[in-house]
């Protein structure tokens, strides 16, 4: 048994391809756009952001959040 692989550049075009045929160009774009790259280092910018907060404190502010946007 053989298995054929296709060279990434080929698989990338097919799925892109089959991106636009499906959602059309602009929507495409819109769902590659958010599997770029980012920039800086989470995990520091994490642990600064949230340094005196704990996971129950975080969930409490996102629910207490939720209830003034209701």
């Amino acid at each position: 048994m053989s298995i054929h692989f296709q060279p990434l550049a080929e698989i990338t075009s097919r799925a892109k391809n089959a991106l636009i045929q499906e959602l059309g160009v602009v929507d495409t774009l819109r769902f590659l756009n958010q599997f770029r790259a980012g920039s800086g280092d989470y995990t520091a910018e994490r642990e600064q952001l949230f340094k005196d907060e704990s996971v129950k404190s975080v969930v409490a502010s996102i629910k207490a959040r939720r209830n003034r946007e209701v």
